[in-house]
């Protein structure tokens, strides 16, 4: 796998330490921390070919290319030599959110201040907290700006905070299956699972580690309450429809009867078994808490105002979990501010998950504007 020509080997991932206070919005200040991040691709003479990638919920800094364990990047297939974001052109960086639990400082880390791990004591973080951390690492990397900062789902609300914070630092902004702000729908979904977590008895009001517990179970309903809404109903049906496992009638119980069920189990044991529990509750309300138009009396227009960037937006019809209603509502608000918008809607079945798959009508759009993003470089 690593010897083919569209593939970038194994990738070994790096840290880099702050001293420097970082103020928070929550009004806390984290007074020493790390981020992981990887880079694939070179940074040319001119240093302006450089790509930020933002990862969403449960992903990290390892965005592409094999790592020393054996994992392949979670958006492999967009990001590589002669992908959509072709590495052969452009130096890309994915950088691990401050509070996750892949390599950057969050609740599984010490606290300097203590000497104990954070636990539930970690600050709350938010979207633009993220990008303020990320902008320092951009100014340590030697970029003073970057050809574009992409990001799906979550990470397209830290491409388009980024637009909006530091709208100097970029030139392109690619937000694919986002949103400006989460619907009350998705607000309710994300609780439902917090409080799965936040009930288990082996939580431990957040210090689980000092118990030596996991709490797993609430863990695993809360990545099967998620993984529910990343789906499509036409794309369950396909996949599962009401097919039972291993039986030809039903069990009249409480265990597994669907294919569905099966599913839903085999993921939540998955993401129990790497997952935290404190990062999952910590991103969760990040999701929640993101809304760059409420400091302008709730108008999107307004608070885009001072965007520099040029801008593609994708989604796709069956994400129901970030509908295309939320794109075209950001496309309305930068064409108002009249700024140079490209937007995509893509016929698609797979749901909120699409953006993370191999849909050739999608890629090619990436493609074509990176192609442009290509044509601008020194």
């Amino acid at each position: 796998m690593t010897d083919s020509s569209d593939t970038l080997g194994v990738v070994t991932p790096q840290t880099m330490n702050f001293d420097v206070a970082l103020p928070l919005q929550s009004g806390a200040v984290l007074r020493d921390y790390t981020l992981m991040y990887e880079t694939y691709g070179t940074l040319n003479a001119a240093r302006d070919n450089a790509v930020l990638i933002c990862h969403a919920l449960n992903a990290s800094h390892h965005v592409a290319g094999v790592s020393p364990s054996g994992d392949v990047g979670w958006w492999d297939n967009m990001v590589g030599p002669g992908k959509p974001v072709d590495t052969n052109r452009f130096f890309v960086v994915g950088i691990n959110n401050l509070g996750s639990c892949f390599g950057s400082t969050g609740p599984m880390h010490l606290n300097p201040e203590t000497g104990k791990i954070y636990g539930a004591d970690f600050p709350f973080v938010t979207v633009e907290d993220w990008v303020d951390a990320q902008y320092r690492l951009m100014n340590a990397l030697g970029i003073s700006q970057w050809a574009a900062v992409m990001g799906g789902s979550l990470g397209g609300m830290q491409a388009l905070a980024w637009s909006i914070r530091y709208p100097a630092a970029l030139r392109h902004c690619v937000v694919i299956a986002s949103t400006p702000k989460l619907s009350a729908q998705n607000i309710a979904f994300n609780d439902v699972a917090r409080q799965a977590i936040l009930t288990d008895p082996d939580f431990h009001g957040g210090h689980f580690y000092e118990h030596g517990t996991l709490p797993r179970r609430g863990l695993r309903v809360a990545r099967m309450i998620g993984h529910i809404t990343y789906l499509s109903d036409d794309d369950m049906a396909e996949k599962f429809g009401r097919d039972l496992r291993e039986r030809d009638d039903y069990g009249f119980g409480y265990g597994v009867d669907f294919e569905i069920e099966s599913y839903l189990r085999y993921q939540g044991d998955k993401f129990a078994d790497y997952f935290d529990a404190n990062t999952y509750l910590l991103i969760t309300k990040a999701l929640d808490y993101f809304d760059p138009a409420r400091l302008f009396e709730g108008d999107l227009s307004r608070a885009l105002a001072s965007t520099q960037a040029q801008y593609l937006i994708a989604s796709f019809s069956t994400d129901w979990r970030f509908s295309p209603e939320r794109s075209r509502e950001m496309v309305q608000a930068l064409v108002k501010n009249r700024r140079t918008v490209s937007y995509a809607e893509i016929d698609a079945k797979h749901g909120h998950d699409a953006f993370l798959l191999n849909d050739p009508r999608y890629h090619n759009v990436v493609r074509a504007y990176f192609a442009r993003i290509s044509g601008e470089l020194s």
